[in-house]
């Protein structure tokens, strides 16, 4: 297991710990299982985002904590240039970059996602996530397959989406190319960082 990935794990652990949260309660929040849930936590599995979106929900924590050990610290303003960004690849292919890792308290988690053609993808299962809250999807280039509880969309450069992310989801590259979209991950209304 690459070491970026038990650090990570450490810093799950860790949290739960000094916030006194089971286990079987973090497995329930991250919607695994026990042997899931402690696999990923020891560092004897890797996670997707969206467990870590919900580790960091529950922790009351900024995801970028989660991942680098460190909080945000702007409060005002913060510029990620082209080509930078915070990278986050937790999905198999699937290139995640955080473009707004450095400002603290943030409403919104923007992301800037890039996603590979894979033709063996194309009809398999899709690996579908949820988290609370909406989710606001514009395709820069390519086209994107997503697949909303069963309603299928196909996008294409220029195309968005706005959807409750609480409804399952999956997405892959379609129409035989690549695919980028900025993905901002909206939170539920109420629900605490």
């Amino acid at each position: 297991m690459e070491t970026h990935i038990l650090e990570i794990s450490e810093r799950i652990k860790g949290m739960r710990e000094i916030l006194n949260i089971s286990a079987e309660e973090m497995a329930k929040v991250t919607e695994t299982s026990m042997d899931q849930y402690l696999a990923a936590e020891n560092g004897n599995s890797d996670f997707t985002f969206t467990f870590l979106i919900k580790c960091a929900e529950r922790f009351k924590v900024d995801v970028v904590e989660l991942l680098t050990g460190s909080n945000p610290t702007l409060s005002f303003y913060t510029i990620v240039r082209k080509g930078d960004g915070l990278p986050i690849e937790r999905r198999k292919g699937f290139d995640y970059r955080h473009l707004a890792y450095r400002l603290k308290d943030k409403m919104v988690e923007p992301f800037l996602v890039n996603v590979p053609y894979d033709r063996e993808e194309q009809n398999k299962p899709l690996y579908y996530s949820t988290h609370a809250g909406q989710e606001f999807d514009y395709i820069l280039k390519g086209s994107l397959k997503v697949d909303l509880d069963g309603h299928v969309e196909i996008l294409n450069a220029g195309d968005s989406m706005l959807y409750d992310s609480g409804h399952r989801h999956g997405m892959i590259a379609a129409n035989n190319a690549d695919c980028q979209f900025l993905a901002i991950v909206i939170p539920k209304p109420g629900k605490e960082k």
